[in-house]
């Protein structure tokens, strides 16, 4: 439960494009704005939100394309974005195969990144909107009730996440 005194950290938050610098940045650069930019969203104090490794490691899977002069560019920052959100739910080799195509559109010029980011970025707000008119208030909730709403939450986050993996699977093929 949250103490009084403690912010209730929020279900969402998106790296706009208006947040993202004009200049390249470095490693750390890139990390600190993620850290500014997802701190609210987090359930701990102190939790991890992306580490050099963890980029490194997304580098290595080839899960954005190359980088250049050790400088990340807005289309890296978007493309780990997108990972960050992604990597709650799906594994590393989904989030290749998801982003494979877009990598390549945007580094054969065939795809506007920030074009396509800004419509998931409306997306996101659309089903934010959704989500909290949806939303009962839990304060008078005892025991019983709050532990139905987690397993029917979790309930529904799975088949959203079936569902998902079955769009995945399409891209396979």
């Amino acid at each position: 439960m949250t103490q009084p005194d403690q912010p209730i950290p929020s279900f969402d938050r998106q790296l706009e494009l208006t947040d993202i610098p004009n200049i390249d940045l470095y490693m750390d650069q890139v990390i600190q704005l993620f850290e500014r930019t997802f701190q609210e969203t987090t359930r701990t104090e102190g939790e991890t939100i992306l580490t050099k490794t963890m980029i490194n490691n997304y580098a290595k899977k080839k899960l954005f394309f190359p980088v250049t002069n050790k400088k990340y560019t807005k289309n890296h920052l978007i493309l780990i974005s997108l990972i960050y959100q992604l990597k709650g739910t799906f594994s590393i080799n989904d989030i290749k195969t998801i982003l494979t195509d877009l990598n390549t559109g945007v580094t054969e010029q065939t795809i506007d990144l920030e074009n396509f980011y800004q419509s998931y970025l409306d997306t996101t707000e659309a089903n934010l909107t959704a989500f909290e008119e949806q939303q009962t208030p839990t304060d008078d909730l005892d025991h019983l009730e709050q532990l139905q709403l987690i397993l029917s939450l979790a309930h529904m986050s799975n088949l959203y996440r079936r569902a998902a993996e079955r769009l995945i699977d399409g891209l396979e093929k």
